[in-house]
């Protein structure tokens, strides 16, 4: 079968800067029946194993390194002998959470990941956190924003590592210059499109956060 996009949700907690938030994350599967990534492993390594079934995992990538979108990951890494995947610029995020275990490897800006006969370009978004990434499938139609941008306007900018006039130019920048047709799979919430996010810039600028 040809390359495809699955998703399951994952129910946990996000803590930053001395304070606790339940959450629901998006995890993402992107691959066939024979190999697959996975994007940004949330909270239940058993869960996102189950969904992967006996396929082989070639990569676990994380958007960024807030807890709730790493902390299952090392699990599944371990138990499918997959590497973890990182902007190097969010290791000081990482280690909060993961202290006696790095990353298999580094995410930099235009590389390319393929899986399944797929391109995914890793687009450095910096903003809601320093090492935040976007993955463009252009294949696919879609692009895997993590939480930079979401249904409504850009990641939170208010906590440690992150800054509003930044997250607002790597969406200015990176992403709304795609095709507005294409999907935006979030981190959280429900997916949005280019092309529906792209008019109300300014908006969120006047907003200020």
């Amino acid at each position: 079968m040809a390359a495809r996009v699955e998703h399951l949700t994952t129910s946990g907690y996000f803590s930053l800067d001395g304070g606790v938030w339940e959450v629901e994350n998006n995890v993402w599967i992107v691959g066939d029946d024979h190999e697959a990534i996975v994007i940004d492993a949330a909270h239940d390594a058993d869960a996102v194993a189950a969904a992967l079934g006996g396929r082989r995992l070639l990569a676990v990538v994380c958007t960024h390194a807030h807890d709730d979108h790493v902390n299952a990951a090392p699990a599944l890494a371990d138990r499918t002998g997959a590497p973890v995947l990182l902007h190097p610029a969010d290791l000081p995020l990482w280690e909060r959470t993961h202290p006696d275990r790095a990353p298999d490897g580094e995410l930099t800006d235009g590389q390319v990941l393929t899986v399944a006969g797929i391109e995914l370009t890793v687009l450095h978004t910096p903003g809601h956190a320093p090492g935040a990434v976007c993955l463009y499938a252009p294949a696919l139609g879609t692009v895997f924003t993590g939480d930079t941008l979401f249904r409504g306007g850009p990641g939170a900018t208010g906590r440690s590592f992150s800054d509003f006039p930044t997250i607002i130019g790597s969406i200015r920048e990176r992403l709304l210059p795609l095709d507005p047709a294409t999907v935006v799979r979030t981190g959280h919430g429900e997916p949005t499109t280019v092309g529906e996010e792209a008019p109300h810039l300014d908006e969120w600028i006047a907003r200020g956060h």
